[in-house]
């Protein structure tokens, strides 16, 4: 029922954007509606610490309604942190997890986020909460050496995940069903640091949706020197779940917990765990 209720608000809503567009007066309606659903925010706080989050649609506010449930493990994580250290975000999204590193612990971040369709928001999360002296976007993907390929795309809502560069499996190691794509140049966490100067971090969160383990190839000599590393894997995707175990281990990690969210119970992420390992 409810999904039929949408196909039909659609339905109307299409006929009435067609309608609108044919006028000045339609148009310019449809601008002011559109420039008030882009400036709309939320402010969210945890622990005593406020940010705000622009919400320009569904997606964008449930991740900035869950903050504090969606991944609490992530945030306490974060809280661990020492202060002034250096954070690498990698798979940003929208800047959540940037913002409160660098505004709870006054973390140097570098946000690394090649979507098109989270870039901007992430640019505006990171303006809006006066965090520009504190965060850096980096909008190339990290992969395991220097490579121009496609980033592929499930989704293209502001806010969405489930992208991959250069492979076409997904989160889950099955075929990514791709609705948008484009070909940009990726590169390696080693690079990342040698060829672009970003400073060495103490710690590092890898969500990427898929490639992990690559960027963890791509990474050795940074990963030697980080302190710990918080990296989001599907363990029905056994592949990739056994090659970083055996890759964090070898560079000297050791498991310090996995978690997951009850949010996720009975969802097509029930599988995907939060894993933090600590040297």
């Amino acid at each position: 029922m409810k999904k039929i209720l949408k196909l039909i608000i659609k339905f109307f809503a299409k006929i009435l954007i067609q309608f609108l567009v044919k006028f000045n007066a339609g148009r310019y309606f449809i601008d002011e509606i559109s420039n008030f659903i882009f400036q709309n925010k939320k402010i969210i706080e945890h622990k005593d610490l406020k940010l705000c989050f622009y919400v320009p649609n569904r997606l964008n506010f449930f991740r900035v309604d869950t903050f504090s449930s969606k991944e609490p493990e992530t945030l306490k994580w974060i809280d661990t942190f020492k202060k002034q250290n250096v954070f690498w975000d990698i798979g940003a999204n929208i800047g959540l997890y940037s913002c409160y590193a660098a505004k709870s612990r006054e973390c140097k971040v570098y946000a690394f986020e090649p979507s098109i369709f989270n870039l901007e928001w992430l640019g505006k999360n990171v303006f809006l909460n006066k965090l520009v002296e504190k965060i850096v976007v980096i909008s190339n993907p990290l992969t395991e050496i220097i490579s121009q390929n496609t980033l592929n795309f499930s989704s293209a809502e502001w806010g969405g995940a489930l992208t991959t560069f250069g492979q076409s499996y997904g989160h889950d190691g099955k075929d990514l069903k791709k609705v948008f794509q484009f070909s940009t140049l990726g590169i390696s966490m080693n690079d990342a640091k040698n060829l672009l100067k970003i400073p060495q971090p103490e710690y590092i969160k890898i969500d990427v949706d898929g490639i992990e383990y690559l960027i963890l190839k791509g990474g050795e000599k940074v990963l030697l020197n980080t302190k710990e590393l918080l990296i989001e894997v599907n363990e029905k995707f056994v592949k990739q779940k056994n090659s970083c175990d055996q890759y964090l281990k070898k560079l000297g990690f050791d498991l310090k917990e996995k978690k997951r969210s009850d949010l996720f119970k009975n969802t097509d992420f029930s599988s995907s765990y939060n894993q933090i390992w600590v040297k």
